[in-house]
Order: C-alpha cells, then sequence, then structure tokens
C-alpha cells in the first residue's frame, strides 16, 4: 500500500483551515448577539446591524454544514 503524503498534508491543511474559519464565523455571529442584547439593555432598542450580522453569520455556517453533508451523503449525488 502506497500513501500519497502529500495529499493526505493538503486534505489536512484544508480541514483545519476550515474548521477554524467555521468557528471564527460563529464566533462574530454570537459577538453580534451579544450587539443586540448590549443595545437592548442600554437603550431599549435593538441593533440592526448586530441582527444582521448574526444572521449571516448563522448562515454562512448552516451552509458549511450542509456542504459537508451533501458531500458525504451517497443520495445527494
Amino acid at each position: 500500500m502506497q500513501l500519497d503524503w502529500s495529499a493526505l498534508g493538503q486534505v489536512a491543511a484544508v480541514s483545519l483551515g476550515v474548521t477554524v474559519a467555521v468557528v471564527v464565523v460563529f464566533a462574530l455571529g454570537v459577538l453580534g448577539l451579544a450587539r443586540v442584547e448590549d443595545a437592548r439593555d442600554t437603550s431599549g432598542t435593538t441593533s440592526a446591524a448586530g441582527l444582521a450580522q448574526a444572521g449571516l453569520c448563522f448562515l454562512a455556517c448552516a451552509a458549511v454544514v450542509a456542504y459537508g453533508i451533501c458531500l458525504i451523503v451517497p443520495q445527494f449525488h
């Protein structure tokens, strides 16, 4: 059995990069929700920018998860 160590390294690097990116995007979504709560506590209004940030970040995370599921499940091919 022959292993292509270069390809294995590329897969590991891409996996690590995508994982870090998804975690950062999710954290930015949580930050957006925190801004909404902070605005609600201080002024009694909601922050539209915080809601938009949270929504876009969580939507991006959901898209990455859906893409991963589509790659794994053979019925979707």
